[in-house]
C-alpha cells in the first residue's frame, strides 16, 4: 500500500550492543549483513511471502551511527521513488540519499522533509 510506514531503521553506535539491547527488552531476532553493514530486526512472524504476519506490524533494522543519521528513521512505501523525491522537493523537502538498489527487493532513498527530519522512502521491484 504507498503511503503506508513499512519499515523502521535505528541508528547504533555499537551495533553489537544494540542488537543485545534490543533483543533482550522486546525479543527481536537479527539477521546481520556484513555485505551491507546492516542487521534486519525480525520484530513480528512473517508469512510465507516474507511480510509480516501481524496487521499492523513492521519490521525493521540496524545500522552504524554515520553519515549524519543521529535518530530513528521510518521508511515509506511508494510506487515510484523518482516521482516521490520530485514532489517532495516541490513542496520545501531535499534528497538525502538518493535512490540505491536494495538486492533484488526494491530500492530505497532517504529524504528531508519541510522540518529537517530524515525520512525513509522504499519501492519494491516488480514482481515476475
Amino acid at each position: 500500500m504507498a503511503g503506508g510506514v513499512v519499515h523502521f531503521e535505528i541508528p547504533a553506535d555499537d551495533e553489537n550492543r544494540a542488537r543485545e539491547f534490543y533483543s533482550k527488552a522486546f525479543g527481536w531476532g537479527f539477521e546481520v549483513m556484513p555485505e551491507m553493514n546492516y542487521s534486519l530486526a525480525t520484530t513480528t512472524p512473517m508469512d510465507g511471502q516474507g511480510r509480516p504476519a501481524v496487521p499492523g506490524s513492521i519490521n525493521g533494522g540496524l545500522f552504524k551511527r554515520e553519515g549524519g543519521i543521529t535518530t530513528s528513521v521510518v521508511t515509506v512505501d511508494v510506487d515510484d521513488i523518482d516521482a516521490a523525491l520530485e514532489k517532495i522537493t516541490a513542496l520545501g523537502g531535499s534528497t538525502y540519499r538518493e535512490k540505491m538498489q536494495v538486492g533484488g527487493m526494491g530500492w530505497n532513498a532517504y529524504f528531508k522533509d519541510s522540518e529537517g527530519n530524515i525520512v525513509g522512502l522504499w519501492q519494491n521491484a516488480a514482481q515476475t
